[in-house]
């Protein structure tokens, strides 16, 4: 049963946030990319610390440990991320507004597959010609290894969470699916920019997507096996949720200033939060 629901929720985690970035990144709702991201980022801290690491707490295992273990998962995700495996690559070329989902799309390329040597001034620039004919190709691979590393790694949370607790572990799927939206947005934008049509392009995103499954499997293998650790995976899980939170999202929501964009900011944090515990209510009253 636990690993039938690890299935269903790294399934609907990794290739239903794909079908949802599409029609998001395709549809009439494509201004609203920015939306996605404060809701993603308030999806994940409310995950990580309203749910998993007291999850983790409450077992017996020591605060010292815990805490060392969160410490090394945050160093741990920026040295993935260094490496180009973790990022998701949502900055944005410029501050405005309308060109976010365009220049989304341009740096995320750009960062997986093409920033080595660059100085920070060419950033810019180099982000409109990242995806030149004979780059491109180069940069849509980057991009889908990076992506299948990526949500290879979430399904492995997921199942840790799944395996602490079915509620905890539908809480931590849709955290992934929320946050897997706006990249899957950033991963098609750069698919497009190549040969592939609208329908390759899901497909070949969708397919990195469902990765997330073979992670899951892997991590109830891994997690039932070494149950005792379990307190440690799920460190490591909010340590990821956390660093994508804190380093990845919100970085690029603090270029915009104007009062009007930070109040919606504001408030569609503050529904990722609210989902995260209306979901935890729901789940828990039928729990």
């Amino acid at each position: 049963m636990t690993l039938l629901a690890i299935l269903v929720g790294t399934l609907v985690a990794g290739i239903g946030s794909v079908w949802v970035a599409a029609w998001l990144s395709f549809g009439i709702l494509s201004r609203y990319t920015q939306h996605m991201l404060s809701l993603a980022a308030g999806a994940l801290m409310a995950t990580s610390f309203l749910h998993l690491l007291p999850e983790a707490f409450e077992s017996e295992a020591g605060a010292h440990e815990l805490f060392l273990t969160l410490l090394v998962g945050l160093l741990f995700f920026f040295l993935l991320d260094k490496a180009e495996l973790w990022h998701h690559g949502h900055e944005h070329g410029h501050g405005h507004g309308h060109d976010h989902g365009h220049n989304h799309g341009h740096n995320h390329g750009h960062n997986h597959g093409h920033n080595h040597g660059h100085a920070p001034n060419e950033g810019h620039d180099h982000a409109h010609s990242a995806h030149s004919n004979e780059e491109s190709p180069r940069g849509q691979w980057a991009v889908l290894a990076g992506d299948s590393v990526h949500c290879f790694g979430d399904g492995i949370l997921i199942a840790s969470a799944f395996i602490a607790d079915m509620r905890l572990g539908v809480i931590a799927a849709l955290a992934v699916l929320a946050h897997e939206i706006p990249h899957h947005m950033g991963d098609l934008a750069v698919l497009r920019q190549g040969s592939s049509s609208r329908q390759a392009a899901i497909l070949k995103v969708s397919m990195a997507g469902a990765i997330t499954a073979l992670g899951g499997a892997v991590g109830y293998v891994l997690v039932d096996t070494l149950h005792d650790w379990l307190p440690y995976f799920l460190v490591v899980a909010s340590s990821s949720f956390v660093y994508v939170a804190l380093a990845d999202l919100i970085p690029q929501l603090q270029k915009r200033l104007s009062a009007r964009e930070t109040a919606a900011q504001i408030l569609w944090l503050s529904v990722g939060i609210g989902m995260v515990v209306l979901v935890s209510a729901v789940a828990g009253h039928q729990h």
